[in-house]
């Protein structure tokens, strides 16, 4: 079965790392990626290079930033496959995101569209 591991960040928690701290994360991010079963991933940009769209009665309203103003971020995600959801959760564990104040939110994913 395919996961979505969807990671939500605190931005404010990153601050204060050295660039030592921050390529050591991205290197376990990385690390992430290269673990069997994993498909897909993406980083997303800031917030701040966000735009939202809604349509009411029609009309197309685009505001610039994200949906909601929350202390939580969507940045990113993985895809994987995996035999179950303990195997998913064992990945999701080791996400940085996790133990940095975020959370990684599991989903089974109903397909993929073409």
């Amino acid at each position: 079965m395919h996961y979505a591991l969807l990671i939500y960040e605190r931005p404010e928690h990153y601050a204060g790392l050295s660039d030592e701290e921050r390529q050591a994360m991205t290197e376990e991010y990385k690390a992430v990626f290269d673990t069997p079963g994993v498909v897909g991933s993406a980083h997303l940009q800031p917030t701040a290079m966000a735009t939202t769209v809604r349509v009411a009665d029609g009309e197309t309203l685009v505001t610039d930033g994200p949906f909601a103003d929350t202390k939580d971020v969507f940045g990113g995600y993985y895809i994987v496959e995996a035999d179950d959801l303990d195997a998913a959760i064992a990945i999701a564990a080791r996400v940085p995101a996790a133990r940095m104040g975020g959370c990684v939110e599991i989903r089974p994913v109903r397909g993929f569209l073409r």
